[in-house]
């Protein structure tokens, strides 16, 4: 490490291998930072990814040891995960009133009680950053949330190594709808309390900006957007669109407030009116499965149509989605999301479900965990696909079924699906962590 660099102390929570779009962000500071003049060293846990399943987040460490790998370009220290009562019972498959009263019980007691002591899941990357900082120089700390418990550990380290820190928000922690008062004013409180000495903050969007500048009052926060990894696409533009069935895909989180079955259902009553038509929608790593699975049931003529993949490495997930003719995203209104930016950079045709549909509508309403701000726009990837030119803005399920006849037009004669999307460069990780670096060399 030349003697002139800056290190950067880095809290990320999620981080490879595990696979989630939260520790892609993290990861590219780690890459590149380097480059662009920093030294980094990142603090995660030590991840043990071997379902290719949401249980991977609870699956615990291979060993109980801090484990640290160091080259030229930065460290990277592994804190071990154990298992809570609550993850052991889910592991082991427990169901059940009795089971669910205990795993509840023991979830809500570290949930709360890591905010007061020095207990769970997480604490063992403040005990790896605190051994780290006792025998090493670090000229500022980062942590990124969710989760957000990580603000309160580096708060802690700011006041006691005396380092300035800045906590990064890839959302919003406190949510001002849908929750109990209970948690917003808990969430509202100890926001505030960790937030007092923060350097400044970093946010993903003009909407978190907003409604953190709301929530803390504080002028000092920047937007650094997420984006796309520009080395995760090397040579993917050789890989072809599927020519034999036509075929959208789509991977990540489905939220609550995703018309995702009423999709399904647009899928099977387009089908049933057109049975000559052969579609092949896929599913990677999605938390939704049992769910879908549950309504195909009463679907048979979907058993040949939807297929579900579990989580993989991104390079191999882009490798597989690269050859879809299209891609499925629902739409996120005030937030941006991150898939949108490797949708872009795929130049695969978007679609995005809905804008305005009744049904989709009726879950935003129910189910949507921000309410909206005047002057802040609520249709962010809208904006995103027309000004990039990089799809279809999907009005509701009736547009849909149109879209699904003009799709299947385009590729009866072509075999392929044509996207001709505009300035995606504009939106690579390398151009915001470059922003992100330049606040960080000339923080003093």
């Amino acid at each position: 490490m030349p003697a002139k660099m800056k290190k950067v102390l880095i809290l990320a929570y999620d981080f490879p291998p595990y696979v989630s779009v939260g520790a892609l962000r993290p990861h590219y500071w780690y890459e590149h930072f380097f480059e662009m003049g920093l030294y980094p060293v990142v603090i995660t846990r030590n991840w043990n990814p071997k379902h290719g399943s949401p249980l991977d987040y609870i699956e615990p460490s291979e060993t109980k040891d801090t484990i640290t790998i160091t080259n030229e370009r930065g460290t990277i220290i592994k804190a071990p995960y154990r298992a809570t009562l609550s993850n052991r019972l889910t592991l082991k498959g427990k169901s059940g009133f009795i089971w669910s009263v205990l795993k509840k019980l023991s979830t809500g007691f570290y949930e709360i009680g890591q905010h007061f002591f020095p207990i769970g899941t997480k604490f063992s990357l403040y005990k790896a950053a605190d051994e780290y900082l006792r025998n090493n120089e670090v000229d500022i700390i980062i942590a990124t949330g969710e989760p957000f418990i990580l603000f309160r550990y580096a708060s802690r380290l700011s006041r006691k190594y005396q380092l300035p820190w800045i906590a990064d928000y890839r959302d919003t922690w406190v949510k001002d709808k849908n929750v109990s008062g209970i948690k917003y004013l808990f969430d509202k409180r100890e926001q505030k309390k960790y937030l007092k000495n923060a350097a400044f903050i970093t946010t993903v969007s003009e909407f978190c900006k907003v409604k953190i500048q709301q929530q803390l009052n504080n002028d000092k926060i920047h937007i650094i957007t997420n984006g796309y990894d520009e080395s995760a696409f090397n040579n993917l533009g050789t890989f072809k669109q599927n020519n034999e069935i036509l075929t959208i895909s789509m991977a990540g989180t489905i939220y609550d407030w995703h018309p995702y079955l009423s999709f399904i259902r647009t899928i099977h009553s387009y089908l049933t009116k057109n049975p000559s038509k052969k579609l092949r929608i896929e599913f990677y790593g999605i938390n939704k499965q049992p769910e879908i699975e549950q309504l195909l049931l009463q679907y048979p003529l979907l058993k040949q149509t939807v297929f579900f993949f579990p989580k993989m490495p991104n390079r191999q997930l882009l490798e597989r989605i690269s050859h879809s003719n299209a891609l499925l995203l629902f739409n996120y209104y005030s937030y941006m999301g991150t898939k949108i930016y490797e949708c872009l950079a795929l130049n695969r045709k978007i679609l995005l479900c809905f804008e305005n549909d009744p049904e989709a509508n009726k879950l935003k309403n129910d189910y949507y965990d921000a309410k909206s701000i005047s002057g802040v726009s609520e249709h962010l990837q809208a904006d995103l696909i027309r000004e990039t030119n990089s799809g279809i803005v999907v009005e509701n399920a009736a547009h849909l079924e149109q879209v699904l006849n003009e799709l299947f037009s385009e590729f009866e004669k072509t075999r392929q699906i044509e996207s001709s999307t505009t300035n995606a460069e504009k939106y690579s990780r390398k151009i915001q962590t470059k922003q992100l670096a330049f606040l960080i060399k000339n923080y003093d």
